[in-house]
């Protein structure tokens, strides 16, 4: 069930919170940068994983920290040389990502999700063109998605 909330999905209750991200990102701008901040061990882990794996983007990594799992969906083309900025989200890559986002929460039995304006930011993509594909990959499973719809920094989301 899909539920649109307004406010910080940094203080979401959900068990899982998404962002979208590209190949060897480094949070810099961004929902990214506040999760990063949060939990800089999750950034660590996930150039790690970068330097190791080389993931294409329309994947997903899970990054499981001490009280919460982030889902970092690679919604962008990586970054041109390693100090660039991250390309510009494709909606194949949003679609192929929330299809796997969909398995990991049916395989690992996930309650709840929180999902940003994904791929809207620094991806470049508009919320209308985005949003249908949320309710298409996520809006039949049987959790709760809270999709924060509208930023208010501090103010916690009503999540019903």
């Amino acid at each position: 069930m899909i539920q649109q909330v307004e406010g910080d999905i940094l203080l979401s209750k959900a068990k899982l919170i998404v962002q979208g991200v590209a190949p060897q990102d480094h949070f810099n701008q961004g929902l990214a940068l506040a999760l990063r901040e949060r939990w800089p061990a999750m950034a660590k882990d996930f150039r790690h994983y970068c330097h190791e794996r080389h993931p294409k983007s329309g994947t997903i990594w899970v990054w499981a920290g001490p009280n919460q799992m982030i889902a970092n969906l690679l919604t962008q083309e990586a970054a041109e040389g390693s100090a660039g900025h991250p390309g510009k989200a494709d909606l194949s890559y949003v679609r192929k990502s929330l299809e796997s986002l969909r398995e990991f929460i049916q395989k690992e039995k996930i309650e709840s999700v929180a999902v940003p304006r994904l791929a809207t930011g620094v991806g470049g993509l508009e919320w209308k063109d985005v949003f249908p594909i949320i309710e298409e990959k996520l809006g039949d499973l049987k959790v709760s998605v809270y999709v924060y719809a509208t930023y208010h920094a501090g103010q916690q989301g009503k999540e019903v």
